[in-house]
């Protein structure tokens, strides 16, 4: 017999609640990372924010290295940007056959 499987729907957006809900997180730690400029919601306001699909990946590795590691705001931030250097890095490298 054949197994079942789940097909998913890739997510377009999130709204605030919705985000936390995903990542577990309470709206005051998320409102944070927007302040510190890891995560770039579209809309004026917490009420209107909608969080595309890139910056939902990003809010989930935020909140396991602030929950796994204790990492706080800026040190999340920090990370996260060294970690998408390091692709980019990878992917230059990989383009020149150099790696």
């Amino acid at each position: 017999m054949k197994k079942a499987t789940l097909r998913r729907q890739p997510v377009e957006a999130l709204t605030l609640k919705a985000l936390c809900r995903f990542c577990e997180a309470d709206e005051s730690w998320v409102i944070e990372l927007v302040e510190h400029g890891v995560l770039k919601p579209r809309g004026s306001s917490a009420e209107n924010w909608q969080f595309a699909g890139t910056t939902i990946s990003r809010a989930k590795k935020a909140r396991r290295l602030n929950r796994d590691h204790g990492i706080n705001t800026p040190g999340v931030a920090m990370v996260l940007d060294l970690l998408e250097e390091r692709e980019r890095i990878l992917r230059r490298l990989a383009r020149t056959d150099v790696y």
